[in-house]
């Protein structure tokens, strides 16, 4: 099978790509950055495209950053690595899937019922302190935390219908890594591929399914076209992910420039909030290439319990664990004493 990363390689933007990394420099005053998103093209239009295209529009030619999709300079496990040695100079990524050597990075992605909205994201990192926590463990290894915002649920997306927990047992499903430490415990098999290889391991049933995002993705992307059912519970409301630079970059750059990147994540932020919140609604009454499916929500409190076991377990690993769990029950605490709408039932 042809992957895309060897056909990059075929064309002038791949082998461009594909060429030895290096620090970029300043030149004639003006600042090169390479960043790359963990998001393939077709994701990317939405995610982070419109941002970009924005920044370098304003910076002119005082700076300019060229965006690469998931997997093109390097793969996302190794995105990471790359930003800390500065052969990357910025990503946009969750935690969880870059592989930071940090105490937060597990609860990146799909950390298991954290969040019930989208909303529940920035406020957890604005107003309940997770900035300040995500800051401080970033500068520790050389990497600047800019900003952190939310994308869609996490659902799974299956050849097979889900009805009932029984169902997931022996799902060979791709998704995030702490999502899928939560999930094995359902029966659920982990898979990581390569992003790109996803909507082809479904075709050939390498995978049985995906939980890595919520319908709106599964159209955009093209895995509606190769999964038949959508199961409307899930495992988290929101996907938390990030923007990151190289430390080094960061601090290089004038105080106007860092003000308009942060501009524009903030501005790629407010675009996922309403492209994601109205798309879930709108695929789910008007799409038509997946059947709905759901597990009751008696028997899905099975899942909901288990998580509050995991937040325990992850919590007893270090004292900045514990610190974010206490966070997110404090937070969620409040939500459901707030009542409607922050929380139902």
């Amino acid at each position: 099978m042809t992957t895309r990363r060897n056909f990059l390689k075929t064309t002038a933007f791949g082998a461009a790509a594909a060429a030895p990394l290096a620090t970029p420099a300043l030149a004639q005053g003006k600042i090169t950055w390479r960043m790359q998103t963990y998001a393939g093209p077709a994701l990317a239009a939405h995610v982070i495209d419109p941002a970009i295209q924005m920044f370098n529009k304003i910076a002119g030619d005082r700076m300019q950053i060229e965006l690469y999709y998931a997997d093109q300079l390097v793969p996302t496990g190794e995105l990471f690595r790359a930003l800390q040695k500065g052969t990357i100079d910025a990503v946009q990524s969750d935690d969880d899937s870059m592989a930071s050597p940090t105490e937060v990075t597990v609860f990146g992605g799909y950390f298991p019922f954290a969040s019930r909205y989208s909303l529940d994201v920035p406020v957890l990192f604005n107003q309940f302190g997770l900035n300040e926590i995500w800051d401080e463990e970033y500068s520790k290894v050389g990497v600047k935390h800019i900003s952190a915002g939310s994308w869609d649920p996490c659902h799974f997306a299956t050849k097979d219908p889900i009805t009932s927990l029984k169902d997931l047992e022996g799902k060979r499903v791709f998704t995030f890594p702490t999502a899928g430490r939560f999930l094995s415990q359902f029966g659920v098999v982990p898979v990581t591929l390569p992003w790109e290889d996803i909507e082809v391991a479904v075709q050939t049933g390498e995978l049985d399914g995906i939980a890595w995002s919520g319908i709106t993705e599964d159209y955009t992307v093209g895995w509606a076209d190769v999964t038949n059912y959508f199961l409307t519970n899930n495992i988290s409301g929101a996907w938390a992910g990030s923007f990151f630079a190289n430390m080094d970059r960061w601090n290089e750059l004038p105080e106007d420039l860092q003000t308009l990147f942060r501009v524009c994540c903030d501005q790629s932020h407010y675009y996922r909030q309403w492209w994601y919140w109205g798309g879930e609604a709108s695929l789910r009454v008007n799409g038509d290439k997946m059947k709905l499916t759901s597990i009751p929500d008696a028997e899905w409190q099975t899942v909901e319990d288990a998580a509050v076991k995991f937040w325990d377990e992850i919590a007893a690993e270090s004292e900045t664990k514990a610190k974010v769990v206490e966070i997110f029950k404090k937070y969620n605490a409040d939500m459901a004493k707030a009542g409607r709408p922050y929380r139902y039932g």
